[in-house]
């Protein structure tokens, strides 16, 4: 143990090494798994569209007839919930910074943001269309 005070420059220092030690653990606030959520019938989401349940926080695709991908619906900028209007091109932009973001794939279209939005499991069981939980 040391006799000196911390200095700012120490306290601010070893705050940037423990932040980027925790890049690395999900633990530190990585994803994490959505809780199971009825999202009602799998026809609200258009075949070759999308579609932003902006509460449930999820983007749900159908790229073809009974087939479903899903996205938090998270900027991975700061953690705004994304528009939730699907524009003509399949993308939605996040109403805070301005990034935007592919329904169809979940890719950065525009920054800030550099990091592509999670997936999110998605399946339909006794017609309804169920996002989160574990993927199955």
């Amino acid at each position: 143990m040391s006799d000196h005070p911390a200095t700012r420059r120490t306290v601010l220092q070893s705050a940037a090494v423990a932040s980027v030690a925790c890049l690395g653990l999900s633990a530190c606030g990585g994803p994490k798994p959505m809780p199971e959520t009825d999202l009602g019938s799998p026809e609200q989401v258009p075949v070759g569209g999308a579609k932003v349940f902006p509460e449930q926080r999820v983007i749900v695709a159908q790229p073809a007839k009974g087939s479903f991908k899903a996205f938090s619906a998270r900027c991975t900028h700061q953690g705004c919930v994304v528009g939730g209007n699907v524009d003509s091109h399949g993308v939605v932009t996040c109403p805070c910074h301005g990034s935007r973001f592919n329904t169809a794939t979940g890719a950065v279209v525009q920054g800030p943001a550099d990091a592509p939005l999670d997936t999110v499991p998605v399946r339909v069981r006794g017609g309804k269309l169920i996002a989160g939980g574990a993927q199955g």
